[in-house]
């Protein structure tokens, strides 16, 4: 029994294949299309799972999307009527989309996929979940949890912005919801637009801001914007925002509380922007604690699963955890939209099929998050060889070594090997890793290499076993969705002068002994790396421990600023040659810069802007 889950046409497009309830491959549409949040049909995505799958469309009993575009509609429609005349230009904006396509998306997916190549009466069943149910999905069946509530938190599905679930067994049973406009997610976002950042992608850019500002404005959130109730249930002051009807998030009167207009895009970052950060990161905290301990009350069982948008929030997530509310928390790695393809098709092999389910409390069914696709070592050097780039090819005894040798040296490495992450996070699959002793590592990362903003942290890679020994927790963290801070042995005094510093001064502090994965305030965004699920990367950190005494690497995307994470040798090669990174590790293949010819750098260039 194959299913194939499918996300498109909002954001992040993805693709996701179970096979007798087993997660064969999930890819999202943007890797190989190279544009960011691609929402498009995921037609690239969906052929990387089938041919991972070693199948064809054919082969697939069902097909589900994940979402229900009618109630979407219904939603949309209640909210113009509710609003007019204001929000007649959005209105005007929006209905010849629905009217031509998304109104009847059913018969344009039935297109998309006999464009495919197969043939109407061949055409597999075509089901729809609804997308917090699709979301609760993705959360709670790859989970390591017999029995577990589901929080779900996200800007808007059809209706519902957060909802809470019982899953058990195989079974998930919707408990209450919160409906839009009243969105904890849109919140974020609203202050996301108004800080100068990109809704729906610059909302981990204010997270890592955060640190950089004190919670100033807290209050005047929850005191104008948000009616913030006991038990975590909420609801918005919409005479501060404009994006039910509106064509941004926030009005002047938003811009009014906080004493002025938004920050352009691009333009100078201001204390007040990093004081806005900290104030709506500590206010999101609340509002997800107070539900956490209502849901606990309600439900009264050991564990959480989350999934949505904001579940990626992972600074949020580390003080969850710490507060133990739950015995434990699962975050699903793929918490986005994308990830609603992956849990359509498990809502559909669970609950729609009604197979059992087996969990044991202990190991999740996500396989590291390594889901996508691989390269192998011929096609790496057929393509090498293809474009005359010198490489040295050695096998995992002798390349290991070498690697950790050169990071050691304050070298940059692209590392590409084994399947791609599926999800937001590099993992070890497609990363850039780097010594997190240098001093000067995260300002060589930010600035030339991913070509971004300076304040921004990089993650550690740690051997799973040795976590403790660096930082406060002492449990998995594999899919880099945990904050926690580094213990007090590795960080360092301030002087009284540092002390006085604000804001972004305070940004070439070294504070730790590991200060390239060491935030402003000591904490660190934390992936702990295992055998069993990715063995190649854990062997290169045990390497560099053998070498340095230290059992962490510095991880971030194998991206520049504005890409998604690379997809092909090819990408990532061209991004190699785009950067200042030092060495290029495709599987067993090593490529130096200073070996490659000038004319591959120009070529890559000559592609990265399209000219011919």
């Amino acid at each position: 029994m194959n299913i194939l889950g499918i996300s498109a046409y909002y954001h992040d497009s993805a693709a996701a294949i179970l096979q007798s309830g087993k997660i064969i491959a999930a890819a999202q549409e943007e890797r190989f299309s190279r544009k960011k949040h691609d929402a498009r049909f995921p037609v690239n995505a969906i052929g990387s799972c089938l041919d991972v799958g070693n199948m064809s469309l054919s082969d697939i009993d069902y097909i589900v999307f994940y979402d229900k575009p009618l109630l979407k509609f219904e939603r949309l429609l209640e909210t113009y009527l509710a609003h007019a005349p204001i929000g007649i230009r959005s209105f005007i904006q929006a209905m010849p989309i629905w009217l031509k396509e998304k109104l009847y998306l059913k018969t344009v997916l039935k297109n998309e996929f006999i464009s495919l190549g197969i043939s109407k009466s061949k055409l597999p069943p075509l089901l729809f979940t609804e997308h917090h149910q699709a979301h609760a999905a993705s959360a709670f069946f790859p989970s390591p949890y017999k029995k577990a509530a589901v929080l779900c938190l996200d800007g808007v599905g059809e209706w519902a912005t957060s909802s809470v679930w019982l899953g058990d067994g195989n079974k998930l049973t919707p408990q209450w919801q919160l409906d839009f406009p009243h969105s904890l997610g849109l919140l974020y976002s609203a202050f996301t637009y108004f800080t100068g950042f990109k809704v729906n992608s610059g909302e981990y850019k204010l997270m890592g801001l955060a640190p950089y500002g004190k919670p100033k404005y807290a209050q005047t959130i929850l005191d104008n914007l948000i009616d913030l109730k006991p038990d975590g249930t909420f609801q918005l002051n919409m005479k501060y925002f404009n994006y039910p009807v509106g064509l941004t998030m926030t009005n002047n009167k938003f811009a009014k509380l906080f004493g002025g207009p938004r920050r352009a895009a691009e333009g100078i970052l201001t204390q007040r922007e990093m004081d806005i950060a900290a104030s709506i990161q500590v206010v999101t905290e609340e509002i997800v604690l107070r539900i956490a301990r209502t849901v606990k009350k309600e439900l009264d069982v050991d564990y959480l699963c989350l999934a949505g948008g904001v579940a990626l929030n992972c600074v949020s997530n580390g003080r969850l955890l710490r507060e133990k509310i739950f015995k434990d928390v699962w975050i699903q790695p793929a918490s986005g939209d994308a990830g609603g393809a992956l849990g359509a098709a498990y809502s559909v092999w669970h609950e729609y099929l009604n197979n059992p389910r087996e969990a044991d409390n202990i190991s999740d069914s996500m396989e590291g998050a390594y889901l996508g696709t691989k390269s192998t070592n011929d096609e790496i050097k057929t393509y090498l060889d293809s474009i005359e780039a010198p490489y040295e090819y050695l096998p995992d005894e002798k390349l290991l070594p070498k690697v950790a040798e050169i990071l050691a040296q304050e070298n940059v490495v692209g590392w590409f090997q084994g399947r791609m992450e599926f999800g937001p996070r590099a993992l070890g699959g497609r990363s850039i890793i780097g010594d997190p002793r240098s001093p000067k590592m995260q300002s060589i990362m930010n600035l030339k290499i991913k070509y971004r903003e300076s304040f921004r942290p990089f993650a550690p890679s740690i051997l799973h076993e040795r976590v403790a020994d660096y930082f406060g927790i002492d449990q998995a963290s594999p899919y880099m969705l945990l904050v926690d801070f580094v213990n007090s042995e590795f960080r360092l005094p301030l002087t009284d002068e540092q002390e006085k510093l604000f804001g972004i001064e305070k940004l070439n502090i070294v504070r730790s002994k590991l200060p390239a994965i060491t935030h402003l305030d000591y904490s660190a965004r934390i992936q702990t790396v295992h055998p069993e699920t990715n063995p190649r990367y854990y062997n290169l950190l045990k390497e560099f421990d053998k070498l340095t005494a230290c059992p962490i690497l510095v991880n971030t995307s194998f991206n520049v600023r504005g890409e998604p994470l690379v997809c092909t040798p090819e990408d990532a090669y061209q991004c190699f040659m785009r950067t200042e990174m030092d060495y290029l590790v495709l599987e067993n293949c090593i490529i130096s810069k200073s070996e490659q010819p000038q004319g591959a750098k120009d070529e890559a260039w000559k592609q990265e802007f399209e000219l011919d």
